[in-house]
C-alpha cells in the first residue's frame, strides 16, 4: 500500500515540479535553458547598464526610434525599438547592438527587455548565408529589409533567448 501510495504521490507532483523546471529562464529559440547564461550573453547583459535609462540610450546614439511598440497576439511583444543608426552596416559586435528594445511602462516610462542586432540587406545580401552571433544565425526581416537576431538580456522569455517573440513583454 505505502509503494502505490508513493507512485501516486509522484505522479501528482510531477506535473507541478515539471512546471517550475520548465519556468526557469530559457537559453536558445529551441528549449529550456541551463539557469547560466552563455558568457557572452552575460558579457552583453553587463555592457548595457548604462542603457536602463533611456535617456542615456538616446544621449549614447539610440536615439532613432524605429518602431512604437510591436506586438503579436498570444506570441508575445517586441517593445519599442531604438537604434543607433551608426552601427547599422555588415559588423557584428557582440557588446555593441545595433537596436534596445524598451517595454512603455504606464507612467511613461521605459524598461530595458532586449536588443536586436541587424545587418541590412544592402550591407549582407538577402540571398547571402545569413550572419550569426552567439552560435545563433540571424533571420531575414524582409519588412524591414535586414537579418535580424534578438537577445532577451533582460527579461526572460519562455519562447528562448532568442526568439523574435516575448510573452512576458506587453504594450
Amino acid at each position: 500500500m505505502k509503494m502505490r501510495n508513493a507512485l501516486v504521490l509522484s505522479a501528482a507532483l510531477a506535473p507541478i515540479v515539471w512546471a517550475v523546471a520548465c519556468g526557469s529562464d530559457v537559453n536558445t529559440a529551441t528549449g529550456p535553458a541551463p539557469t547560466v547564461l552563455p558568457a557572452d550573453v552575460v558579457a552583453l547583459h553587463n555592457s548595457l547598464a548604462p542603457y536602463s535609462s533611456l535617456a542615456l540610450a538616446k544621449a549614447a546614439g539610440y536615439s532613432t526610434a524605429i518602431t512604437d511598440c510591436m506586438s503579436n497576439g498570444d506570441e508575445g511583444a517586441m517593445g519599442i525599438h531604438f537604434g543607433n543608426t551608426e552601427l547599422f552596416d555588415a559588423v557584428v559586435d557582440a557588446a555593441h547592438p545595433e537596436v534596445l528594445i524598451y517595454e512603455p511602462g504606464t507612467n511613461g516610462e521605459r524598461s530595458l527587455v532586449g536588443v536586436e542586432f541587424l545587418v541590412p540587406y544592402a550591407a549582407v545580401a538577402a540571398t547571402a548565408p545569413a550572419p550569426q552571433l552567439f552560435g545563433q544565425k540571424f533571420v531575414h526581416n524582409d519588412v524591414f529589409g535586414v537579418w535580424a537576431l534578438h537577445v532577451w538580456t533582460h527579461r526572460s522569455n519562455p519562447s528562448g533567448l532568442f526568439a523574435d517573440w516575448n510573452p512576458r513583454v506587453h504594450c
